[in-house]
């Protein structure tokens, strides 16, 4: 297990080997920001938005949150979105969902609370939702990690559709939401589109 003195080591390797390659990373960092991705993923520690697109610190701008949902009650998220839009002037949004979800399976396999999980259990409930709206195709699925990775599909263009309905992206011509699909067997993502199979 590692410790908070080994992260700070290792943040300190990272900086120190960062400016020896590149001296002006952090001045240039520093100067304004000018994203041109706003990415709305999992939180799950195995998908590192920057990393698995190859950008860099200040290259994409970030929201995550479990199961990458867009809740209009949520003002975390619509604050992202908003600031991203109107402050920083992003035009391409992604909603990015990935295989192997524990919030989606959850919602396909519900396991016994332990303890009580009840913000987890109130945060799902949009993807209940969803999971309801296709529950025939998603029984039709015998497998349950291939009925797992269709919800996680279903799902992220669910919040796709949610983003392009939202009072900050709604009729906004000039704005592109992008439906994606992270697999973390090959680390490779996937377009996803509403016709999708």
């Amino acid at each position: 297990m590692k410790t908070l003195q080994d992260l700070l080591r290792r943040n300190r390797e990272w900086s120190e080997g960062l400016r020896a390659r590149t001296p002006d990373f952090f001045e240039r960092l520093c100067g304004i920001q000018r994203p041109e991705f706003l990415w709305i993923g999992c939180s799950d520690s195995r998908v590192p938005a920057n990393e698995i697109i190859g950008m860099a610190p200040g290259e994409l701008f970030v929201h995550r949150n479990v199961a990458n949902l867009v809740v209009g009650g949520d003002a975390n998220c619509m604050s992202v979105v908003q600031y991203a839009v109107e402050v920083l002037q992003v035009r391409r949004l992604i909603v990015c969902g990935h295989y192997g979800c524990g919030g989606v399976r959850a919602v396909v396999e519900p396991l016994p609370s332990v303890g009580g999980m009840m913000h987890v259990d109130r945060w799902l409930m949009p993807l209940r939702h969803v999971a309801a709206a296709h529950a025939a195709e998603l029984q039709a699925i015998g497998d349950i990690d291939k009925r797992a990775d269709r919800l996680c599909e279903l799902n992220v263009l669910e919040q796709a559709s949610k983003l392009r309905q939202s009072d900050v992206v709604r009729g906004r011509g000039d704005i592109t939401v992008y439906a994606l699909i992270y697999d973390l067997h090959d680390g490779l993502l996937r377009v996803l589109s509403d016709h999708h199979p």
